[in-house]
């Protein structure tokens, strides 16, 4: 039981597409190179783009809102028509949009995120932050009871059952605040 971080990162793509209609150029900031969880993230991300839209940089930031911070700014020098960010992780996304917002192009370039924390979402409604791809922990955990639950009472199990994930915007950023640490929408 757990979230396809393959598939949450096509999620983040497809959202860039929907936030860049006139495509454009984008980076990725990733957590540690060499790590699974964020390659599958930037992987999918790249599965999940329209054609009209570069990945031009891929950096690691090492988890760290600090260093990725750092990393933003020096890829946004580098590349002064970038429109966009996609980041493993919320944490490291809240430091890109601190990065955005000390260049003063705060809405101008796009920030999307993967894990669905509270200080995220909260970026999301003051327009740091244009979307997160939510994952809900609390709700894989819940799954996993419910299948030890059902294991013992001798049920047949799947191989495999994916959590809940959910592209978290402006529209729905409420409900999800709302709701955590469960899915503001249905699943």
């Amino acid at each position: 039981i757990g979230t396809d971080n393959n598939s949450a990162g096509q999620l983040g793509g497809k959202q860039m597409g929907t936030l860049l209609p006139a495509g454009g150029n984008v980076a990725l900031i990733g957590g540690i190179a060499g790590d699974v969880t964020s390659a599958a993230r930037l992987d999918g991300f790249q599965k999940g783009i329209p054609s009209n839209l570069k990945v031009v940089q891929t950096v690691a930031a090492d988890w760290d809102r600090q260093t990725a911070l750092t990393k933003a700014t020096d890829i946004m020098t580098a590349q002064p028509d970038l429109k966009g960010f996609f980041v493993a992780n919320d944490d490291m996304g809240l430091g890109v949009a601190q990065a955005i917002a000390n260049k003063g192009k705060t809405g101008q370039i796009k920030v999307i995120s993967v894990d669905g924390n509270k200080d995220a979402f909260e970026a999301i409604k003051s327009g740091g932050i244009d979307a997160v791809v939510a994952q809900f922990p609390y709700v894989i955990g819940a799954m996993g009871l419910e299948a030890c639950q059902a294991a013992a009472a001798g049920k047949t199990l799947p191989a495999n059952v994916k959590a809940p994930v959910q592209v978290v915007t402006k529209d729905n950023v409420d409900k999800a605040l709302a709701a955590a640490p469960k899915p503001g929408e249905s699943y």
